[in-house]
């Protein structure tokens, strides 16, 4: 693969903090960054700039880390616009439209599976999004988790079992059976696709014992663990992620101040939390709901990231650019916070250390922004500012 210099970056983020200018976003201006083999080789001063095969110009522009959007769900068929417009004329949400998603997914063909998928993954990869965790959760049997599963594997590696997203409509009356069912043939059949469990740990979908259960034998088969917690209201999820020692707990809309000791005391020693808050403006955004407050988190000293929440139902979005301009607007995190929690704070989420930062050695994923710094991405919402995408250290 032929070498290629980035060169002329007006405002390089390298996510690298004490490094470049102070703060958590380490910036260097007047910087160039050489790409070899697909990982970055070397970050500095453009006047220091070393020879390669191919160069791009950024032009004074800003240069970032590539998204890392840790929590999606994109193998789905149909859409549930008709339920987003009786939200918008003041219909609660209640998570129950997910049955009719289910509905639809299990009637869907392979090839329209396969085909939403790929779509949406364009999508977000076209607006910055380098790295994205996808979820099952749309099929609820044994063989449409595991068909799921294996779709959502052929775009990323980062993919999710969540047979235990609501209790089908067959089950309604047996929940405890349909535990067993995620437990056991259903489990077994989607570990081979998955690296993460999931379960939506809520009032009217699964309680506390449910969840520990299903997470426990999750993690038996080596399966990473993630909480759908505390999005609908109070609720055991957060402090049950904790305990279980999950990467993150993700929506975080109702916490108490317990649920904000239990994330808090999980700090590390490089100073950020082992279990991390992943916040989904865009459900707020879609469901008319209160925002989480990320500042109450960070002040906590809370490890924050950003996600985007793709599905038909909640948070039709594919668009972090979209939730990093939410998240300042409407959750009090400052600009450089929210661009942290996006790509570090993304990949803190999947425990990944090679994606969400640009030093020697990481994956070579980066966006060149049509804007002089990053603080235009929640100066300019709505606007299209990704100029060019990196993937892998291709330009697309």
């Amino acid at each position: 693969m032929p070498s290629l210099l980035v060169d002329n970056i007006g405002e390089l983020v390298t996510n690298e903090a004490g490094r470049g200018e102070g703060g958590p976003l380490g910036i260097r201006r007047r910087a160039a960054l050489l790409v070899e083999e697909g990982e970055v080789a070397w970050v500095g001063p453009a006047a220091d700039a070393p020879a390669a095969d191919r160069r791009i110009d950024a032009a004074g522009a800003a240069v970032l880390p590539g998204f890392v959007d840790s929590h999606a769900h994109l193998v789905f068929a149909g859409d549930r616009a008709a339920e987003f417009a009786a939200r918008m004329a003041g219909q609660p949400y209640t998570g129950g439209g997910i049955r009719t998603t289910v509905g639809a997914t299990r009637a869907a063909a392979d090839s329209e599976l396969r085909a939403t998928v790929r779509r949406l993954r364009a999508e977000a990869l076209r607006q910055g999004s380098t790295t994205i965790e996808i979820k099952s959760g749309y099929g609820l049997t044994v063989t449409d988790e595991a068909r799921s599963l294996r779709i959502a594997a052929e775009v990323s590696a980062e993919t999710t079992f969540l047979g235990a997203h609501v209790v089908p409509a067959e089950y309604a009356d047996r929940p405890d059976d349909y535990v067993g069912l995620v437990c056991g043939p259903m489990l077994a059949a989607a570990a081979p696709h998955a690296r993460w469990i999931d379960v939506f740990c809520e009032r009217g979908a699964f309680d506390a014992d449910h969840t520990r259960a299903i997470l426990a034998c999750g993690q038996a088969v080596g399966l990473g663990v993630r909480v759908h917690a505390n999005q609908l209201g109070p609720g055991p999820g957060v402090r049950l992620g904790v305990e279980l020692g999950a990467a993150s707990v993700d929506h975080c809309t109702h916490l108490t101040d317990a649920d904000v000791d239990a994330l808090a005391s999980t700090a590390t020693d490089d100073g950020q939390t082992a279990t991390v808050a992943t916040l989904l403006p865009g459900a707020e955004f879609s469901t008319r709901s209160p925002y989480p407050d990320a500042r109450r988190l960070l002040d906590a000293g809370v490890t924050v990231a950003l996600a985007t929440d793709c599905n038909p139902g909640s948070s039709y979005t594919s668009s972090m650019p979209f939730c990093i301009a939410l998240a300042v607007r409407e959750m009090r995190m400052t600009p450089a916070e929210a661009v942290w929690a996006a790509t570090a704070g993304g990949a803190r989420a999947l425990r990944r250390t090679d994606v969400g930062v640009l030093r020697p050695g990481a994956r070579a994923d980066l966006i060149i922004l049509d804007a002089p710094s990053h603080l235009h991405l929640a100066y300019r919402p709505g606007v299209p500012l990704i100029r060019q995408v990196l993937h892998n250290g291709v330009p697309l």
